[in-house]
């Protein structure tokens, strides 16, 4: 399925951000999980910054995706609980997120990136945490996955499973790098979008 994107805004504060209007579902993960690459990968096409240093994302990116029936916006957010950024910093960034999800009426949804070598660290189960008790539906897309050999993925992601994660529907298991579970999540993601559209 082919999609067009844009980058609609960058956003450094709130005032920045594009009117409401588009479903918007919203990218997040703890810095050096792969965000960007994913991010790349879905849109199809290298609009999201890819750094080596972790938390390189520090702005609020709204990418317009025309998917042909649907229409959204994908917008990723930066990244959590990186050590080397400073204090200030990092709140700077937190009260970015904060506001773009406490107040966002157009947001439907946020995909939350963990690392599938590693599963859910305190920082993911935080962010869990925090978009429960503000009652923000959220999917698990994790990352990484090219790490982990393809006959042992199933095993791994049932043992997260049992080991007890929220997550809207089964985690999709994926890679910026080979693609797995790409297309798998653009389905997921239009499909979301389409029942808001069609009221279900």
């Amino acid at each position: 399925m082919s999609w067009k994107v844009s980058l609609e805004a960058t956003a450094f504060n709130s005032g920045q951000f594009p009117p409401e209007g588009l479903p918007e579902i919203a990218m997040a993960g703890r810095s050096n999980v792969g965000k960007s690459t994913l991010v790349n990968a879905i849109l199809g096409t290298k609009l999201a910054h890819v750094g080596r240093t972790p938390g390189k994302t520090r702005s609020v990116n709204f990418y317009l995706v025309d998917a042909g029936a649907v229409s959204f916006r994908l917008v990723d957010l930066p990244g959590y609980g990186y050590a080397k950024s400073g204090k200030a910093e990092r709140r700077a960034w937190s009260q970015l997120t904060s506001s773009y999800v406490e107040n966002r009426g157009s947001l439907v949804l946020v995909c939350h990136l963990a690392d599938f070598r590693h599963g859910l660290t305190a920082n993911d189960r935080a962010l869990q945490e925090w978009l429960s008790a503000r009652r923000k539906p959220f999917m698990v897309l994790f990352t990484k996955a090219d790490k982990i050999s393809r006959g042992k993925r199933r095993a791994l992601l049932q043992e997260y499973v049992r080991d007890g994660l929220s997550s809207i529907d089964i985690p999709i298991v994926t890679s910026g790098e080979d693609r797995s579970g790409v297309e798998e999540a653009r389905t997921f993601m239009q499909g979301v979008v389409d029942a808001i559209k069609h009221g279900v």
